[in-house]
């Protein structure tokens, strides 16, 4: 048997357990034990697909991205229905049910919740998330975020995170944990060792934590060690550096000019993970086609050699077949040894017996059945949304006391969306019904195009003044990866069009941010600023009952929003 305590954290298997766990490894052939490796994502559901991409090949587990409840039910129920090994079925529960399922509840993302000061918020985050996600057969939550916010120019931290409050950060993670286990569903806390302190994102480079080994003990290090000490059933490793640790870990120093991402580093895997911070669940690996990993080191040894470098489980695939193929080869050659085989597939098991997988194939209970249904969207959850937004909007700044909005003094308004994203109708189309209903006259921005060919007129700053009373930007520049920047851009043709800024000594000017925190270091000169960290139907009216007096602002920002630059607080 291999040397892993599978009576300790996180396992806490009974004999019985553990004799699954053996019987069914020594029953496996080299083959299924590779397989087991794999996490790969469903492109589709179609049962074909099922059966010769994802069961043929004996995968651990599987991802799939958000769709309708009933066609959800039907794909997992015939993947456990058809599979020798239960799966592991997972999804990026980090802001609600509707990670997984488009009827789910959309809760608010990680930062909402911080911004209340409550961490229970992140407990009732945990349980609609992961009671919504068990209703359709996913049983394994990729969250929740333990990274801090501490860059402001980070694209991909930001509002998935709880902030920059390490112990805030930590405090909420407990809580989300603590849910989902009630629910029966277990975690990935990510992305260790840990995202946020520099600017980039891991899907395009190789992200650098640059903290000493002491400033990452007592922040990320003690994040982690808490969650791990409270049974943290696996963590998901980031394509992510820690130069400090894998110098101070390593026989040679690390050269500067060769970054290793976490996922390919046993001083960090092993040394820091396992042996310091005494981790004994499962490994999974960030998604491995992030250019994180991909560029670090050639796919065909990358694939065997970050499961000898520690990792148990490998996320998403450029190809599962050609994956499949450098494994086995890479366990001939000697990349991959027995012995990290057999000590990966052990963790995977273990995971799955804590999760009394076993006993609901036996029982018949694996699958999941439209009965659950009646958990998705249920009142008291509805009810928890409200609370939080309520709790969370933030008022940054109103330096020019032009809250609450007077309809008779400030009808008409020149709205713009600055965003860019699929969810831009939605939310403008939500807030421009909201506020007519109110008496406003919402008036859209409409890009200049000039005909250079004849005669210019540009709207002078008088006439700008007598035909509006207010300018409101609705923010919506979402967290999304592959981008280097989450900024303000302007498109005005000529001078100071009239989506830029010029005008607040004009007309009285609101910016409201459903999203990206930071905007204040592209808008200083609006005095008037408010944080919402979320961008869903009960949000916007959250927010439309605060700035029309009839709710006192609540939230308390989990960043600093002013960036470390006193005058954006003017």
């Amino acid at each position: 048997m291999t040397n892993i305590d599978l009576k300790n954290r996180p396992f806490y298997l009974s004999d019985e357990d553990i004799k699954w766990v053996e019987n069914t490894k020594s029953s496996m052939t080299t083959e299924e034990k590779i397989g087991q490796l794999f996490f790969p994502l469903g492109v589709t559901t179609d049962e074909g697909y099922l059966q010769h991409v994802i069961l043929n090949n004996h995968v651990g587990g599987l991802m799939f991205r958000n769709g309708k409840a009933k066609e959800l039910i039907s794909t997992y129920k015939y993947l456990q229905n058809n599979t020798k090994i239960p799966m592991l079925t997972a999804a990026n529960l980090e802001a609600g049910g509707d990670g997984i399922i488009e009827e789910g509840t959309a809760f608010g993302k990680q930062m909402q919740v911080a911004a209340t000061k409550d961490p229970k918020q992140a407990y009732r985050l945990g349980k609609i998330s992961c009671s919504e996600a068990q209703a359709v057969g996913c049983n394994y939550a990729f969250a929740p975020v333990i990274d801090i916010d501490l860059n402001y120019h980070n694209p991909i931290t930001n509002v998935r995170t709880y902030g920059s409050d390490p112990e805030m950060v930590k405090q909420c993670g407990l809580e989300y944990m603590k849910a989902a286990r009630e629910c029966g569903s277990i975690v990935s806390v990510k992305h260790f060792p840990g995202d946020g302190v520099d600017e980039v994102d891991q899907h395009i480079l190789i992200s650098v934590n640059s903290m000493s080994c002491d400033e990452w003990d007592r922040t990320y290090g003690d994040i982690y060690k808490t969650l791990i000490d409270n049974d943290a059933p696996t963590v998901m490793v980031g394509h992510i550096a820690l130069p400090a640790y894998q110098n101070k870990l390593s026989n040679e120093e690390v050269p500067q000019k060769k970054l290793i991402p976490a996922s390919q580093s046993k001083e960090l895997l092993q040394g820091l993970l396992r042996d310091k911070l005494g981790f004994n669940g499962m490994i999974i690996t960030d998604a491995t086609p992030m250019v994180g990993f991909l560029a670090a080191m050639d796919r065909r040894k990358a694939i065997p050699y970050c499961v000898e470098a520690g990792c148990d489980m490998i996320l998403f695939n450029k190809d599962l077949e050609e994956d499949i193929m450098y494994m086995t080869e890479g366990l001939k050659n000697g990349i991959l040894s027995e012995k990290r085989l057999d000590e990966a597939v052990t963790r995977i098991l273990a995971t799955k017996a804590m999760m009394g997988l076993h006993k609901k194939q036996k029982q018949g209970t694996l699958a999941p059945s439209e009965d659950n249904l009646s958990e998705i969207g249920k009142p008291e959850y509805k009810e928890w949304v409200k609370d939080c937004a309520d709790k969370a909007v933030t008022l940054v700044k109103d330096t020019q006391q032009l809250l609450p909005l007077d309809v008779k003094k400030h009808r008409r308004v020149l709205y713009e969306m600055m965003g860019g994203y699929k969810s831009d109708e939605r939310i403008e189309k939500k807030f421009v019904s909201e506020m007519e209903k109110l008496g406003f006259e919402m008036i859209p921005y409409e890009k200049e195009v000039y005909d250079w060919t004849k005669p210019v007129h540009f709207e002078t700053v008088e006439e700008f003044r007598s035909k509006y009373d207010l300018v409101m930007y609705i923010g919506n520049i979402e967290n999304t990866s592959n981008q280097t920047t989450a900024r303000l851009n302007w498109h005005t043709e000529y001078g100071a069009g009239n989506n830029i800024p010029w005008f607040v000594e004009v007309v009285p000017t609101l910016f409201i941010s459903l999203a990206n925190p930071y905007h204040l270091l592209d808008v200083p000169m609006i005095k008037t600023y408010i944080n919402c960290y979320s961008n869903h139907d009960v949000m916007i009216e959250t927010v439309i009952e605060k700035i029309m007096g009839k709710s006192e602002f609540k939230g308390k920002s989990p960043i600093d929003p002013f960036c470390g630059k006193e005058y954006l607080s003017y």
